[in-house]
């Protein structure tokens, strides 16, 4: 019988946590590391060794032999470089040592990863320098400690000193203005996030045999399968016997490291499925992340499985996302987004919603590029995705609130309202303030603003970064006036009501995917970024350069570096799909057409033998079409290698614009004939698994 392990007792049972601190540390040691971590301080390199040396011996009592300073390159992945506690001393014997300079500092190579011009290959040194405030885990025998990245020169390298320098700029404008609401008790203010995380499962066997899942991660060849998400039957549907006991063993694992992994359940495609965790401090929010996302494939094999993260692996259907639950809150707990009973007199609740609306409003091209990849440009746009326009939802409630302040007319709040379900059994229901709207890529959720367009295979860093930033700028020019005021209720009405009717274009409440929307949009001003290129020439856009400088988040030349990385991997991600198409194409699809061709002229040829009256209209209609179709299949796959060939010679921010122009328009003409194809042809010619085959095996 399965031993059955209470959660209590596994949850962060491999995390260093402020429990073990305070069991293992002396009680000084305790109390500067965690002032450090509660108000963002460095640490005192005194204790340091002592730290460590607990560290070390919790870590080796856990089956712990090696360390890892454990960081966030601009790959979009992570990465680490395991180095052993072992020390030799005298007579050939060896001990378990970890200094605190080892814990503090680490020194990986830096010329091989991303840098955007930052580092060359001769150039080799960089360093790795201890995050406090996201504790330090175990995993696969190796103490893990999540760290910076940065160059010799000191640049930042990765994702997480960014987002760490921004949530110091979000705390210290949001303090400013809670000190001016009378609040002298918080310490720190913290952003927020749970990121739910979509994903596909798929058969091991499909993924293998297919070669454009094994290398690009999605489909880029399937005709629509026969039955897909139409009858909305998989939809919270009951979870598939692998499905369940993968989900279970992920859910046991991710416990184990401290993440709060909370609702599983089927999406809407088949195949699909979501993860939502409870939301944490923003740079833990970030790891967790990394970590689930890494343990999703991690254990999907052991199940028979593959797990796809691609934004769209299959047309037709729903792409899988990672919807971005920012909030802001106290060292107390409290959240600075939650309307209380009466939004309207909630004063502090508007001035930081004003914030929010002005900051989206402002940094639009940010917040779409933060989103931006090659693979989140086939999601967005459809299949419950939002759109490229960047708009807000706030609902009727507080629309209502807003539309009454810019008018200067009265509100009135809406009674609370209940429904009864008509069964003296089941409990009358209290109705929220406000719908939800599906489609809005930025919508307000009761306490907290959904993110909806950050596609699922990303780092959900840049995306907080941007929104921090963005948000904490606001919040620093609304306490410079207020602070200047002697007129401090008429200078707030003021702002708030200024802020509204400034940044009003960019709420909306309707359908966001409708065409009437998109021209309004327009209309209005808004940008529309329909492709990665498109948005990423922006990124360093005079007024984005100079709010990441104003806050210290990025330098211009931090920023310049991760434009190139922007481009350069575009083209590095559409030229292995292109490539992947034409080997595909002429490795496996002519030939196995030309297979079927052959069998149907020979059964032809057979029955004509037999006898010429036979009527053998039926193959030859096919041989006909599948034969047209070959031709046409054969110049579009010349057409895509000589446009393939000439996107080489072109550097990267001209290639992913030649990507974006010329190379994918011919990548989809050959899909649409091979797609075309794949429906004429017999089932056990054709070369891979089929869309139907493969989203309803497991």
């Amino acid at each position: 019988m399965e031993k059955f392990e209470r959660i209590p007792d596994i949850f962060a049972s491999q995390v260093f946590n402020e429990d073990i601190m305070r069991e293992r540390l002396p009680k000084d040691v305790y109390k500067s590391l965690l002032n450090t971590i509660a108000n963002g301080k460095e640490i005192d390199a005194t204790i340091a060794d002592v730290v460590a040396g607990a560290m070390k011996d919790w870590a080796t009592e856990h089956g712990a032999t090696h360390f890892t300073h454990w960081f966030q390159p601009l790959t979009g992945v992570t990465a680490e470089k395991h180095d052993a506690f072992l020390s030799p001393v005298d007579h050939g014997k060896a001990i378990m040592e970890f200094s605190g300079k080892e814990l503090i500092k680490g020194e990986p190579d830096a010329s091989s990863f991303p840098s955007g011009g930052l580092r060359a290959t001769f150039e080799a040194r960089g360093y790795t320098a201890w995050d406090p405030a996201s504790y330090a885990f175990i995993k696969d025998g190796s103490l893990y400690i999540p760290t910076a990245f940065c160059s010799y020169g000191g640049e930042a390298l990765d994702t997480k000193t960014p987002l760490l320098r921004s949530m110091d700029a979000i705390n210290s404008a949001s303090l400013r203005i809670l000190r001016l609401f009378g609040d002298d008790t918080t310490r720190r203010v913290l952003s927020t996030v749970g990121a739910e995380q979509e994903y596909f499962l798929v058969d091991a066997e499909d993924f293998k045999a297919r070669r454009d899942l094994f290398y690009c991660g999605r489909t880029l060849f399937g005709a629509p399968a026969i039955k897909g998400q139409e009858l909305e039957d998989h939809y919270f549907g009951t979870l598939p016997a692998r499905v369940s006991a993968f989900m279970k063993e992920l859910d046991t694992e991710l416990w184990k490291l401290g993440i709060c992994s909370k609702t599983k359940h089927n999406e809407a495609a088949p195949a699909q499925h979501e993860l939502a965790p409870i939301f944490t401090t923003t740079n833990i929010a970030v790891d967790q992340n990394l970590l689930t996302m890494e343990f999703m494939r991690k254990l999907a094999p052991k199940f028979g499985m593959e797990c796809l993260l691609a934004e769209k692996p299959f047309e037709g259907i729903n792409g899988s996302g990672k919807h971005n639950n920012w909030s802001l809150a106290t060292d107390s707990g409290k959240n600075l987004l939650k309307p209380g009973k009466n939004p309207a007199d909630n004063k502090q609740f508007m001035l930081f919603l004003a914030a929010v609306v002005r900051a989206v409003d402002d940094y639009q091209d940010l917040l779409r590029i933060s989103a931006a990849t090659a693979g989140n440009d086939c999601r967005l746009g459809g299949h419950e995705a939002p759109p490229s326009i960047i708009s807000i939802f706030l609902g009727e409630e507080l629309d209502t609130i807003i539309k009454s302040m810019i008018e200067g007319s009265s509100y009135s709040k809406r009674d609370t309202r209940y429904m009864s379900l008509g069964v003296k059994s089941v409990p009358t229901i209290r109705q929220d303030t406000t719908d939800r709207n599906r489609t809005s890529p930025f919508a307000f959720t009761g306490n907290k603003f959904e993110f909806r367009m950050v596609g699922s295979s990303q780092n959900i860093a840049l995306s907080n970064i941007v929104l921090n930033t963005a948000v904490a700028e606001a919040l620093s020019d609304f306490a410079d006036r207020l602070e200047e005021t002697i007129d401090f209720r008429g200078e707030l009405d003021k702002i708030i009501t200024d802020t509204f009717r400034a940044h009003s274009r960019i709420l909306f409440a309707g359908n966001s995917y409708s065409k009437e929307w998109e021209e309004e949009a327009k209309a209005r001003g808004l940008s529309n970024f329909r492709t990665s290129p498109e948005a990423y020439a922006h990124f360093t856009d005079e007024k984005n350069v100079k709010l990441f400088g104003k806050f210290g988040v990025m330098s211009e030349t931090e920023m310049r570096s991760r434009r190139e990385i922007f481009f350069e991997g575009y083209r590095k991600i559409k030229n292995i799909e292109a490539r992947t198409m034409l080997e595909m194409t002429i490795r496996d699809i002519i030939p196995a057409v030309s297979r079927y061709i052959g069998v149907l002229s020979d059964s032809v040829n057979a029955k004509l033998n037999v006898s010429k009256t036979i009527n053998v209209s039926a193959e030859r209609d096919i041989i006909e079409k599948l034969s047209d179709l070959l031709a046409s299949t054969y110049e579009a796959y010349t057409a895509l290698e000589r446009v393939e060939k000439t996107a080489l010679t072109k550097a990267d921010e001209d290639a992913a614009f030649y990507y974006k122009d010329s190379v994918i328009p011919k990548m989809e003409a050959l899909r649409r004939l091979v797609d075309s194809m794949e429906v004429l042809c017999a089932r056990e010619y054709w070369p891979m698994p089929t869309y139907g085959d493969i989203t309803f095996r497991i």
